[in-house]
């Protein structure tokens, strides 16, 4: 039975994407994606470009590129290891407007040691921005590699955080704190 994988084209405030969307639910969103890349990526599958069934997940898609800090409640079908997949999983857990390394991403799956495997399957992620691989920065907190681009990866960490530093406190009103 061949698997149809149903996709279109959206544009971003970080440029064009391309979402795809397996029976099970979301299976990638990346930029800059040509036909043949998309072939690539999903060899086995028939493709189908279906623009009016994805309409609205390419307007959630790119509001969440725009406001990464809204977070994304999709349905996915995670193609990878059993690993990649923990990583990934892992990944969503990074609260918006906060970083890891990866390191202290490997340490959570309990293996500490594989911090360069870590950086292997955020290269292979294929959900930017919804399966946050961007969060990741080096051991130093400065910025690495992102498969989509340096700049992306750094606009959005930026809006995150300056979404994080506008968001409320909920503060303990003057004189009620206990000592």
């Amino acid at each position: 039975m061949t698997n149809t994988i149903r996709y279109a084209a959206g544009q971003s405030s970080l440029g064009p994407f391309v979402a795809a969307l397996s029976e099970r639910g979301l299976a990638m969103v990346a930029f800059d994606v040509s036909n043949a890349e998309l072939r690539a990526r999903f060899p086995e599958a028939d493709l189908v470009e279906d623009v009016a069934a994805l309409q609205e997940t390419i307007a959630r898609l790119a509001g969440l590129i725009d406001q990464p800090e809204t977070g994304a409640d999709f349905a996915l079908d995670l193609q990878g290891s059993d690993f990649e997949c923990r990583v990934w999983n892992a990944l969503r857990d990074i609260p918006a407007g906060t970083t890891a390394t990866y390191g202290e991403i490997a340490a959570r799956l309990g293996s500490p040691r594989l911090a360069r495997e870590v950086g292997e399957a955020c290269a292979a992620n294929r959900l930017a921005v919804v399966v946050p691989c961007h969060r990741i920065v080096k051991k130093d907190g400065s910025i690495s590699g992102y498969r989509w681009g340096v700049r992306r990866k750094r606009a959005l960490l930026e809006r995150e955080h300056k979404a994080r530093l506008l968001r409320p406190v909920s503060a303990v009103p003057h004189g009620t704190a206990e000592i």
